[in-house]
This record gives structure tokens, C-alpha cells and sequence, in this order.
């Protein structure tokens, strides 16, 4: 099979890449990059571009499997349009070319909570994209919503690795319809991803970060 992958350089994207160069059922793996990775690799193809600009490269992104763990953070992206952009537009973007292009499966890394009905930015962006995805008739569409993220990071956030050490306390206590809340590793969310990509089954699905942490 031949991957896509976008949101290679980020958290999951980075764990997700690795493991898909590293699985023998995968035999070409698209990045679509803004810039070039230092990374090289027998498999890996390397599509650098412009976000804005997907249209100039819809004979470029071919293959039979999307993943898209694109994602940016209020620090880094203030702007609540541009975020809009990275978080929901380009995901979509990307999956109608690659739907024109043949592809069966998509898959997004959204997050806990997402909901086109809230009053939270956040979780109202994640809600809008899974629902604006489900109308593309992929053969199989499967939308990962992790909790807390825990894994190293490039990036230093005090408060972030405070949350992250609270939670390996309390998640033994978080049972039953709790679970969900508990942190996850990010190798689990790349892993489940990779493994649901494996199982060639028809229909949408969503996967709550207790479910993901099960898959993986």
C-alpha cells in the first residue's frame, strides 16, 4: 500500500511516519511537508508545499491510505483564521484531492471533546472538521480523539508537563466511563492508527482516547 501522510513533523505525525516506513505493507509514504525534513529514507517521498497552494499539486498527492495529524496550538498560532487553516481547511483540502485521486481511507487525529455545537474554539473546530470529512465517501474514514498527549516534546511547556505528571498519577483512578480521560502515549495513537489503516473495513468510525489506548 501507499501512504499520505500530513502533520509528519508533529507529535503523533513523527511516530505515525516512522512506524509506516518501518511496517513492510507500506511501500511508498507521501509526506506533504512546508518544509524539507532532514529525514531520508528508501520509502519516503518528501512533497514540500504550500498549504494555501494544495490545488497546484493535486497530481502529487496519490495514494491509497490518508493519515492527517495536522494540529498547531494557540502559542504558536494566535491568529484564530490561520488556525482555522491549519486545523480545518487544509485537512479537508488535502482529503478531496486525495479522494479524486483514488484514495479509500482517511484518517484524522481530532481530539477528547470534539463538538461542532460547542462554545469552545477548540472543540467546536475538531467537531466541524470530523463532520465536513464524514461527507466525502471515502470507503473508510476513522477519527482518533486522544486526551492529554504524553510523550517528549521538542517544545518545553511547564504547564504541560505538570498536567502530564499529574495524570500518570490519577490515571489508575480514572474507571469505568472515566477512562477516556486518562493521558495517552503518543506511540498508542500512531500504533492504532497504523493498525486500523491494516484492517480494510467500510464505514466511519470514532475512537475515544480509552478505545485508541486499546487499538494500540
Amino acid at each position: 500500500m501507499e501512504a499520505i501522510i500530513a502533520g509528519a513533523t508533529g507529535l503523533i505525525g513523527g511516530r505515525l511516519l516512522q512506524q509506516l516506513l518501518d511496517h513492510p505493507d507500506y511501500t511508498k509514504v507521501t509526506a506533504i511537508v512546508r518544509n524539507e525534513m532532514a529525514l531520508q529514507h528508501p520509502k519516503l517521498r518528501q512533497l514540500v508545499v504550500d498549504f494555501d497552494r494544495l490545488e497546484n499539486h493535486q497530481e502529487d498527492i496519490k495514494g491509497d491510505v490518508v493519515f492527517c495529524a495536522l494540529g498547531t496550538t494557540k502559542n504558536k498560532t494566535p491568529d484564530q483564521e490561520q488556525y482555522r487553516k491549519i486545523d480545518y481547511q487544509y485537512p479537508l483540502d488535502i482529503a478531496f484531492i486525495a479522494h479524486q485521486n483514488g484514495a479509500s481511507q482517511y484518517h484524522l487525529v481530532s481530539a477528547l471533546g470534539a463538538n461542532a455545537n460547542s462554545s469552545i474554539f477548540y472543540s467546536k473546530l475538531k467537531g466541524e472538521v470530523e463532520r465536513d470529512l464524514k461527507t466525502i465517501p471515502f470507503k473508510g474514514i476513522h477519527i482518533y480523539r486522544p486526551s492529554l498527549l504524553d510523550g517528549d516534546r521538542k517544545e518545553h511547556r511547564s504547564a504541560e508537563g505538570i498536567m502530564i505528571g499529574l495524570m500518570r498519577f490519577l490515571n489508575p483512578l480514572l474507571i469505568g466511563g472515566l477512562k477516556k480521560y486518562r493521558s495517552i502515549k503518543i506511540e498508542k495513537v500512531a500504533s492504532a492508527m497504523l493498525k486500523q489503516s491494516l484492517i480494510p473495513v467500510a464505514g466511519i468510525f470514532t475512537y475515544d482516547s480509552d478505545e485508541i489506548e486499546r487499538l494500540g
